[in-house]
């Protein structure tokens, strides 16, 4: 029965896309610049990992978000709905920064996007505000993910930090959800100043 749905699907998908064809103009001068010109912008944008063309039923890696967007820009960020969200804080480095880490008793000026994984929604962005947020790192004036997620951040680097609900807000608070994993990616903009 599931072969059947599959060829179903194959041949309506193959019908729309002859359909699409078979209607376009006859002008393929436009549609080359439109495609040419899609390209060309998503082209420009840096994209971090991928996602899994299918459910595993495993826990997602930092390879499975994808973000788009250089560093010192508002990252677009997508979770996906094929795997699990992690149970342990997961850390990834997206552009390398340069000079010292980051160490606890250190202040950080960091810029950040929040996307909350069970709505897949931005909830918050320190980018849409204009201003980067102040911390001391391992004070206890953010998180835990975040005062465990950023020791050893360089200066310039886009850090991918995946927080699970022990690490973030627990049983909610400050618009996150009960038991809410949080995907964040930071920019950090100074260490230690």
């Amino acid at each position: 029965m599931q072969t059947l749905g599959r060829i179903i699907g194959i041949a309506t998908i193959a019908a729309a896309a002859f359909g699409l064809v078979a209607c376009g103009s006859d002008d393929d001068k436009g549609a080359a610049a439109t495609t040419s010109a899609a390209t060309a912008s998503t082209a420009a944008q840096p994209t971090f990992g991928q996602l899994p063309a299918q459910n595993t039923g495993a826990e997602c890696t930092a390879d499975d978000i994808v973000v788009i967007g250089g560093y010192g820009t508002a990252p677009k960020i997508t979770i996906p709905d094929t795997c699990a969200p992690p149970t342990q804080l997961v850390v990834k480095d997206l552009v390398a920064g340069s000079g010292p880490g980051a160490a606890a008793g250190q202040p950080l000026t960091m810029n950040y996007s929040l996307v909350t994984w069970s709505d897949k929604k931005k909830l918050d962005s320190s980018f849409d505000r204009g201003k980067p947020f102040q911390l001391t790192l391992g004070a206890g004036m953010v998180i835990p993910g975040w005062d465990e997620g950023l020791i050893g951040v360089q200066q310039g680097a886009r850090r991918l930090l995946i927080v699970p609900p022990n690490l973030g807000y627990g049983k909610g608070g400050n618009g996150v959800k009960p038991n809410e994993t949080l995907v964040f990616v930071t920019d950090a903009v100074a260490i230690g100043k």
